[in-house]
């Protein structure tokens, strides 16, 4: 490899190695639509200060009293009498309810994990039950909520199980 002298080396430019960017022109046409516009708004003013028509004002010095209006008794309208005498008559109609429901959050296979859960549960302030039931597949642990009357309050306990992450409770009739 060939050696280069550094140290001798000149410059390229004249000015000790700084580029300096290249002046910018003189914007012409926004100084002299600069100086159109404050024209125009001088010329607008003084032709307004001489044509102007002056208006005398003749100032009092005790101000007008007013007296207060008397209040008058609102009109009731024939109408207004009718629908005070009307009667709404409405159905009501009676919700029945499709039974009791019950809520399960876990299936589990040894009891151990279903306990863990029941006490998860019982921290958020739920009573849970475990039932061991026995199928084709084995034995399951099942985790329980219920019997709950309406299908709202049976939400209302799965939301309250929603917010200590405990999801995947599914609610069914009570059998």
């Amino acid at each position: 490899m060939a050696q280069h002298d550094y140290i001798n080396r000149k410059p390229k430019n004249s000015k000790g190695g700084k580029n300096t960017p290249p002046k910018k022109p003189f914007p012409t046409f926004l100084a002299l639509a600069a100086l159109l516009l404050i024209g125009g708004f001088s010329y607008g003013l003084w032709y307004i200060k001489h044509n102007a028509t002056t208006v005398k004002v003749d100032i009092t010095t005790q101000p007008v009293k007013k007296e207060p209006e008397k209040l008058q008794k609102p009109v009731i309208k024939p109408f207004l009498e009718e629908i005070k005498e009307h009667e709404v008559k409405v159905e009501v109609k009676e919700i029945k309810s499709k039974g009791p429901y019950q809520m399960q959050c876990g299936s589990f296979r040894t009891h151990p994990q279903a306990e863990a859960m029941k006490a998860k549960m019982a921290f958020a302030g739920l009573i849970a039950e475990i039932r061991r039931t026995e199928g084709s597949n084995g034995v399951w642990y099942r985790v329980r909520l219920g019997p709950y009357d309406t299908l709202r309050q049976a939400e209302s306990d799965k939301n309250r199980l929603k917010r200590i992450k405990i999801v995947g409770c599914g609610i069914w009739g009570w059998t």
